[in-house]
């Protein structure tokens, strides 16, 4: 059997880093064509020392950093460059482990080459789903989501005749569950970013603790699994043991559960429609005791009736609540704005936002930055 070619694009970052822990894992099976960061250059040269991939996508300090160190047979591109590395032809799956809008064009090259691609990166099919997905109908690609929530529901729905009636969505309910909304205007970034469950990126970790994160969850689910926003519910489950759940009209309900380690949806996805040993330990549902779940509260949260409200809007609004959210999270993390400024800012930006309905690619993209620059007007106002 030829080994599984990935190109994986965010490679130092924590899901870059528990892909290549999944190719270790299964050495005979993968074999590194492509490599993208963007920073961290250093960590970047020795996966090219190990892997030896033949395409490698930098940020300008690594580009002359390589340029002067000499890496012999490896083609370098600028990381605004990743949608050649996305569509090469010694590429069977691209690893969309990137983060923020800079996903968006190497997921629509990857996809018009009709690649296998695994997106774990939610803001591309945020701001440009329907065009994405059409695109990957168009060329027969193939989307195996990385992202646990969505892979549990690709895994439940895998040999079903029947589409589904609802998808429950899970959230672990983030680092502010317990709090009292009165004491929201006092917790800063240092308190924001003490997640329970998961050690993630600090922006990630803020749309966590906003509920913003499930809201991008569900239309990238919409997108994904081609659903309507009634179908899709949120339900909070601070075990994090069920991902998410799929029901049927039937009433019966399918549920994918696993122990809370990214490399399980990142194996599934690389090795579909098979499943290997992982080297993880299983799931003791006896030492669990009992699973807990409970509706998110739409007050003490509005982010998320927001997004869902941005969602049915559609055309350029969900790109526009991406990107004001971006602004605002790294104006917090910065301590340059209150937590609660956060909903209110990117409230206002949403408002104030005339639709573009079934926009084209540079519709969206000026979208993106209209939202940027009125939120940033905001913020320093």
């Amino acid at each position: 059997m030829k080994p599984c070619r990935i190109a994986l694009l965010g490679s130092t970052g924590s899901i870059g880093l528990n892909t290549l822990k999944v190719v270790d894992q299964n050495l005979q099976r993968f074999e590194v064509a492509a490599l993208s960061a963007y920073n961290n250059f250093k960590l970047l040269e020795a996966q090219i020392k190990k892997y030896k991939p033949l395409h490698v996508a930098v940020g300008p300090q690594g580009l002359a950093y390589f340029k002067n160190n000499g890496h012999k047979g490896i083609k370098f591109y600028p990381t605004h460059d990743c949608g050649q590395i996305a569509s090469l032809k010694e590429v069977d799956v691209v690893v969309l482990a990137m983060r923020g809008p800079s996903a968006l064009m190497p997921f629509l090259e990857a996809v018009r080459a009709g690649k296998t691609v695994a997106p774990a990166n939610k803001e591309a099919l945020v701001i440009a789903g329907d065009l994405i997905m059409g695109e990957a109908r168009k060329h027969r690609a193939r989307i195996i989501p990385i992202d646990s929530e969505q892979s549990a529901i690709f895994q439940c729905l895998e040999g079903q005749r029947s589409k589904p009636a609802f998808v429950h969505l899970t959230a672990s309910g983030g680092p502010l569950r317990q709090v009292k909304k009165k004491d929201f205007k006092k917790m800063t970034p240092e308190d924001i970013l003490r997640h329970p469950r998961w050690k993630m990126g600090p922006k990630i970790t803020v749309d966590s603790a906003t509920l913003m994160n499930k809201g991008f969850e569900v239309i990238e689910a919409k997108h994904l699994f081609n659903l309507s926003y009634d179908q899709i519910k949120v339900l909070v489950h601070p075990e994090a043991i069920v991902h998410s759940m799929v029901e049927f009209v039937d009433g019966s309900v399918l549920a994918q559960l696993g122990i809370t380690d990214m490399r399980l949806p990142i194996q599934y996805a690389l090795t579909y429609p098979e499943r290997l040993p992982t080297g993880l330990k299983g799931l003791d549902l006896a030492e669990l005791g009992s699973l807990n779940f409970e509706l998110p509260d739409l007050k003490k949260f509005p982010c998320l009736g927001l997004a869902y409200e941005a969602a049915r809007k559609a055309g350029t609004l969900p790109a526009v609540l991406n990107a004001a959210d971006e602004e605002v999270v790294e104006a917090f993390l910065k301590g340059r704005i209150e937590f609660l400024s956060i909903y209110k800012v990117v409230e206002k930006v949403v408002l104030r936002h005339t639709i573009v309905k079934s926009p084209s690619l540079q519709a969206i993209l000026q979208a993106d930055q209209w939202a940027r620059e009125e939120a940033r007007k905001l913020i320093y106002s």
